[in-house]
């Protein structure tokens, strides 16, 4: 009998480890208009003070906020790009926004490479992919969709839970450079959490 309450207690715990944050504001910055422009963070999660990532659950894409809105380095999931995503650097609206009254939620999305300036293309292409507010889960689970280019024996794009690697929001030179085909404004939240 024991036994069984404590089995039904840590799946309790298990299934209510996730959280959702509504009305999260979702903004996209990059190698131009970082400040300093580059790739500098100002948290270390493992990389060397440089954003990146590709979105997967193994390798998160960097995100900026307020100090104190999210934990350094913590690892959170946006279903509308699908993407997992980790808190690395600060961002300046995001702590105007936190410490207004009321508080408001915002996150600032890496996009493109820690390489590549690409420029006012690539202002635009954030610009592009910047929705209304949007849901995000916090202690998300490892196994959520990411929005990658993987391939079934059939050719058929998937959204593979164990992608190796996730779609790039904006890429240099290619042709759309932008992909806003990949961002979900539409999702049902209870899929995630």
């Amino acid at each position: 009998m024991r036994a069984s309450i404590l089995v039904a207690i840590s799946s309790l715990s298990v299934a209510l480890a996730c959280t959702k944050v509504t009305k999260v504001t979702h903004t996209f910055y990059g190698y131009p208009d970082n400040d300093p422009p580059g790739p500098a963070t100002a948290y270390d999660c493992g990389r060397g003070y440089k954003a990146g990532g590709t979105g997967t659950y193994a390798d998160p894409l960097t995100f900026a906020s307020a100090p104190g809105e999210f934990n350094q380095c913590e690892v959170i999931y946006d279903p509308y790009t699908r993407k997992y995503l980790r808190f690395e650097d600060f961002c300046a609206q995001c702590d105007s926004d936190w410490k207004a009254s009321p508080r408001i939620a915002h996150i600032d999305l890496w996009t493109g490479s820690a390489t590549v300036n690409g420029g006012q293309d690539q202002i635009n292409c954030e610009n592009n992919l910047t929705p209304n507010s949007q849901t995000i889960v916090r202690q998300p689970s490892k196994n959520l969709p990411v929005d990658c280019e993987c391939f079934s024996v059939g050719d058929t794009r998937l959204n593979n839970a164990n992608a190796t690697s996730a779609t790039a929001l904006y890429v240099k030179g290619a042709n759309p450079s932008c992909r806003t085909s990949h961002v979900y404004s539409s999702y049902n939240i209870g899929d995630y959490c």
